[in-house]
């Protein structure tokens, strides 16, 4: 089986691998430079207190694409599966991984929590008409 939609779902987890090595890039450097002990038995939140806040918000944001993405994963694919993967949500699933690329951009870099947001309610937008036309779709007699 092969749709359309399935490019774009590649192309989000291609970017969830791009901001893992960011984080891996920035944050080992990091924890070195500040003697941040390897230990078991620290708290997640002792390691992030520790490091610089452009450190911390490429983690965040790998974070985030382990979150909501994966609804957009599973509305793309369920849309695949019904031949419903070309068109308009085609195009919205494009639309959807590139603000998510913004919105990594942005937390990544800048981290302006006003911008960051409206991109991420502009992609909830897409997940949105994304679920509504598969339900449509399944709701027809």
């Amino acid at each position: 089986m092969h749709s359309p939609i399935l490019a774009p779902i590649v192309a989000l987890v291609a970017w969830s691998l791009v901001m893992q090595a960011w984080l891996y890039a920035t944050r080992i450097p990091a924890m070195r430079a500040a003697r941040v002990p390897l230990d078991p038995n620290r708290a997640p939140g002792e390691l992030t207190a520790t490091l610089p806040p452009h450190v911390r918000w490429k983690a965040d944001n790998y974070n985030h694409l382990m979150e909501q993405p994966t609804i957009f994963y599973a509305i793309a694919l369920s849309l695949a599966l019904m031949g419903l993967g070309d068109g308009l949500n085609l195009i919205l699933a494009w639309i959807y991984v590139a603000l998510r690329i913004i919105h990594s951009l942005v937390q990544a870099t800048i981290n302006k929590i006003i911008v960051r947001f409206s991109v991420f309610m502009l992609a909830s937008l897409c997940l949105v008409a994304l679920t509504v036309h598969a339900a449509i779709h399944l709701l027809r007699p």
